[in-house]
């Protein structure tokens, strides 16, 4: 009898897990060492599996169901019908554990007005299947990361700036040998608070998470282009690995810089807004030119507005400073404010005409991340009119010298109007440009005063910047404007007044280059009754547009400045144009490019030759870049979304 009884509980303790196991989860490793480590998690026993079931990612791991980091369908696993499978992660630290959770979730389920931002559904979190434990990584609070380099207004300083989870003291340590870092540069930490957001969701538990100390050490004293080490941390806490630099020349005509602008970054999941998978390619492309120069030439970043596009989700700056950190640890990375660093309803400049300009893209953010996470040369700011928080905006116009080109930052999100303290800070730094030092100006700022390719909604800023800054360029001989905001690339003539000129004396040659990452937009397609005709035609003074991504690449020296336009789905150049300082300006394709008409490597290559002797003077830098021209082509890293819906894509500036 009782045999019969151990007998009957056996059974039934088999039958009773079998139908009603939870299914469980785990992953490999317990800890990672540091950010892009990857995890893989593990589950198995779903019953029943939906193809919307999701993974949530969670960061810290007790926030709510529905205030995850970021989230993948299960159906991203081959075997997820067989009710197991596995997901591989590279994460981010984000000076917190990490937690996973396994939901059930149906078509029936689908709520039309719980959406992220581009109106896709955001997942529902009704039936928790299962929860894992805690993820986390080795020194996550000590470890310094983010780690980006800037010119200060001293041309024997750098900058160095970096992320750590808390305050206590920290250091730069640099040298010219790698094993003897014998200076030293204290570091100073500042962060900010939720309550210093100005609006959703930047202030609220969705969007927010702890961003952590950002530290700011100057490295002083340097010696003129050389390439020196270091690294930044503590003895208490730890140290980062050791980085390089080479420093600034003054005595160096040459300039070499990588611009673009609206690049944001890519996160190995989805969230609320949409990752920007091109900006890989972008960093990509960049990091392979700079490890082309070696270690005796000096370079520079300008990435001109849009910056991280977090918009009020804090970790996304984490995501953004880790994917550009190979980069912004070698050569400076310089920037200008954006729409979407700044804009928000009640910011303190917001004239009439600009009701429907200025909106609330930032998310929330105000310009707080940007002025912290960045200190740039110049020390210019406005006040923000917060009660709480921060009192000035910051790093919204400065310039500096490299080689031979003098560069300006201008914001304009800010005033910029003729009385104005940005309009008196760039009169002024024009007007005092040396220009047998630096006979090249090239000016910067998001949104373009030049464009074939928007819609009504910024006609009247475009208006307001040749009413009040195109004289000052005019006059000054401004030689190239670069812009973003647009996410093309398109190439003027030599033009003021909406005329083009001869020359650039007089005539800037402006460029729109904000195509760095964020989505393109479906501005130059045909129109469904004339296939033949654009729904924005190009006009004559419009040189060359592309919908490319990629980056521009400016190369410089007392005689010439030559910019190209870098396509990201081969790694070359698609379009150039060229400016001698006697004022002469050469277009890069026969057909100057009309509408996606690339011209052929081979006439590009032409370009770099002409005129023999007077382009050899740029030396050995041509050399290695016509060597880009018959490089392998890049292998697409494009893959398929295995979700159940294809992801809208808005029009979005």
């Amino acid at each position: 009898m009782i045999a019969v009884y151990y007998l009957f509980i056996f059974i039934f303790t088999f039958i009773t897990t079998s139908v009603y196991s939870k299914p469980t989860i785990s992953f490999t490793p317990k800890t990672l060492n540091r950010s892009g480590d990857t995890v893989v998690i593990k589950w198995s026993g779903v019953e029943s599996p939906s193809d919307l079931d999701w993974l949530g990612i969670y960061s810290p791991p007790e926030s709510r169901h529905d205030h995850f980091i970021g989230y993948k369908f299960l159906s991203d696993s081959p075997d997820w019908q067989s009710g197991s499978g596995s997901i591989s992660l590279p994460l981010t630290n984000l000076r917190s554990n990490y937690s996973f959770r396994i939901f059930h979730w149906t078509q029936s389920e689908i709520n039309p007005k719980h959406l992220d931002h581009d109106h896709n559904p955001l997942p529902g979190t009704r039936h928790l299947l299962t929860e894992s434990n805690q993820l986390n990584f080795r020194f996550a609070a000590n470890r310094p990361e983010q780690i980006h380099l800037g010119y200060t207004d001293n041309t024997n300083e750098m900058r160095v700036m970096f992320v750590t989870g808390d305050g206590e003291e920290r250091e730069a340590r640099y040298g010219e040998v790698k094993e003897k870092l014998d200076n030293v540069a204290v570091a100073r930490g500042v962060r900010y608070e939720r309550e210093h957001m100005c609006h959703a969701p930047a202030n609220t538990t969705i969007g927010w998470r702890d961003p952590g100390w950002t530290f700011d050490a100057v490295m002083k004293d340097l010696k003129q282009g050389i390439n020196y080490f270091y690294q930044v941390g503590s003895d208490l806490k730890g140290w980062s690995e050791v980085h390089s630099f080479v420093s600034r020349n003054e005595s160096s005509e040459e300039t070499l810089a990588f611009m673009f602008g609206d690049m944001g970054c890519s996160t190995p999941y989805r969230t609320f807004i949409r990752g920007e998978d091109e900006s890989l390619s972008t960093v990509k492309w960049i990091l392979r030119d700079i490890e082309a120069l070696g270690e005796d030439k000096a370079a520079v970043v300008s990435h001109i507005g849009d910056i991280s596009y977090a918009k009020g989700y804090s970790w996304i700056w984490d995501e953004f400073f880790a994917q550009i950190e190979p980069i912004a640890s070698r050569v400076p990375y310089h920037v200008c404010i954006g729409n979407h660093e700044y804009d928000w309803p009640n910011q303190p400049w917001k004239p009439d005409w600009s009701a429907y300009i200025y909106g609330k893209d930032s998310g929330g953010e105000c310009g707080v991340p940007y002025s912290v996470k960045f200190n740039m040369p110049g020390n210019s700011s406005e006040a923000t009119g917060m009660v709480q928080g921060p009192s000035q905006t910051r790093n919204l116009y400065y310039s500096y010298d490299m080689g031979s080109v003098h560069f300006v930052y201008i914001s304009t999100e800010t005033e910029f109007l003729k009385g104005g303290k940005q309009y008196s800070f760039l009169k002024s730094d024009l007007e005092s440009v040396n220009r047998s030092k630096t006979p090249f100006v090239v000016l910067q700022g998001h949104r373009p005063m030049y464009t074939t390719s928007r819609k009504i909604r910024d006609a009247e800023i475009r208006q307001r910047m040749i009413e009040h800054l195109e004289p000052l360029l005019v006059k000054n001989n401004v030689t190239v404007a670069l812009w973003g905001h647009v996410h093309n690339y398109e190439r003027f003539c030599p033009i003021s007044n909406n005329t083009c000129g001869e020359r650039w004396q007089g005539s800037p040659v402006h460029l729109v280059i904000g195509m760095a990452g964020k989505d393109t937009q479906p501005i130059w397609e045909p129109r469904p009754n004339h296939q033949d005709v654009p729904i924005f035609p190009q006009p004559a003074n419009s040189m060359y547009r592309g919908g490319e991504f990629g980056y521009t690449r400016l190369v410089a020296n007392k005689e010439r400045l030559t910019l190209s336009y870098v396509g990201n789905h081969d790694g070359e150049v698609h379009d150039v144009v060229e400016i001698l300082a006697s004022g002469e300006v050469i277009s890069g394709s026969d057909d100057d490019g009309k509408d996606d008409n690339f011209g052929s490597e081979s006439d590009i290559a032409v370009l770099w030759y002409i005129e023999g002797a007077s382009v050899m003077v740029l030396g050995g830098i041509l050399g290695y870049f016509v060597g880009f021209f018959s490089r392998k082509k890049k292998e697409s890293g494009v893959g398929s979304s295995n979700g159940s819906w294809i992801q809208m894509k808005t029009e979005e500036t």
